[in-house]
């Protein structure tokens, strides 16, 4: 678990991301800080949780690579089952984002022109 002393700050949620969350979720209700230093433990004490239960199932399955499924297995098994519908939700939007980049980035290499050209092209608009 991280602590404040700062030697475990690399192990932590950043404050800024615990803000907007806090923010966006209660937006007319202040919060004192040490109760926003306590929402990011908790939050980074149950990422470690989740993480380290993934990998033990992951290390029980023989597989060196962590996988959604792996996860969802972990929040079941931790009596975290209520979250799986939401977890399943947000692993279709990340996929779906993933694919609109992959296809964006394959439509620039399907131009058949090479990035220097492309880069030259973009020169020469900005020099007019």
């Amino acid at each position: 678990m991280a602590s404040s002393s700062g030697n475990d700050d690399d192990l932590t949620i950043p404050r800024a991301a615990i803000n907007k969350m806090i923010k966006e979720t209660l937006p007319n209700v202040r919060v004192a800080n040490d109760a926003r230093e306590l929402v990011v433990n908790c939050c980074t004490e149950f990422i470690h949780l989740i993480s380290s239960e993934a990998n033990e199932i992951c290390n029980k399955s023989e597989k060196k690579t962590i996988s959604p499924e792996h996860v969802i297995q972990a929040l079941e098994s931790l009596g975290f089952g209520s979250y799986i519908s939401e977890v399943k939700e947000v692993l279709q939007e990340c996929k779906t984002v993933a694919l609109k980049r992959r296809k964006a980035s394959s439509r620039l290499e399907n131009l058949g022109v090479p990035e220097e050209e492309l880069l030259r092209q973009q020169q020469e608009l900005f020099a007019q």
